[in-house]
């Protein structure tokens, strides 16, 4: 199997030019599906740290780089929205958040902040023993105790999974859509527009500079700390 893709064929989320070369590295099998962005296009293309994947692979090797608070060490490790990319080494902390166009970007915060990630919750179902397990957008499992209903939002920490905090999905919360025309942009909920049958319910979303519509798959419920603007 190739471990090459072509540029123009990327998702659009994606952080790299397409029409500078052919190729780009391909993701590995593993978290964010087809959207996961190989680490070392956010090494070499974005931050700049590293010029190859020999270069990569070597600073892997060191234990180096963190992601949600692991060592990673497959420089094709899909990385995706809200993962937490860390450099404890350069003190450098990094969580990756949509930007204009839905593009994945760093946004960089605290090392505080980099102790937990926001994952939107996709599934819900009863397990074995009468457990509650959620599903979260990046595929991660989680045991819950307290009731928690998909498209609602928790904040897990990185060590021992447990949820230390959750923004639900209702009128009035603050969202940021992560695909689609209007990737990127963060407002509050307005209207939540219950489609019949099976098509997707509609969401009405009021910005600083107006507001959009979009369908619900595509928004995620954040709050203010998860903007880039209050890290610091």
């Amino acid at each position: 199997m190739t471990k090459h893709q072509k540029r123009l064929s990327v998702p659009k989320s994606w952080p790299v030019e397409r029409k500078t070369e052919t190729f780009t590295v391909k993701a590995d099998a593993g978290p964010h599906g087809e959207d996961g962005v190989p680490l070392v296009v956010l090494l070499r293309d974005v931050l700049g740290y590293v010029d190859s994947r020999k270069e990569a692979r070597y600073a892997l090797s060191e234990d180096s780089i963190l992601i949600n608070g692991v060592p990673i060490n497959d420089e094709q490790r899909p990385i995706g929205m809200f993962d937490i990319v860390a450099f404890p080494g350069r003190d450098e902390y990094y969580r990756v958040f949509p930007d204009e166009g839905g593009r994945l970007a760093l946004t960089e915060i605290d090392e505080e902040s980099a102790q937990s990630r926001l994952g939107k919750i996709v599934n819900k179902q009863q397990v074995s023993g009468g457990d509650t397990q959620l599903t979260l957008h990046d595929g991660t499992n989680v045991i819950v105790d307290d009731e928690y209903d998909p498209k609602d939002s928790i904040v897990i920490d990185n060590d021992d999974k447990s949820v230390v905090a959750h923004f639900p999905y209702e009128e009035g919360a603050l969202v940021t859509a992560v695909r689609g025309n209007h990737g990127g942009k963060v407002g509050e909920i307005d209207t939540i527009d219950i489609t019949p049958g099976s098509g997707s319910n509609s969401v009405g979303v009021s910005t600083d500079d107006g507001g959009f519509e979009t369908v619900e798959e595509y928004v995620v419920v954040i709050d203010e700390n998860f903007t880039g603007d209050d890290d610091e």
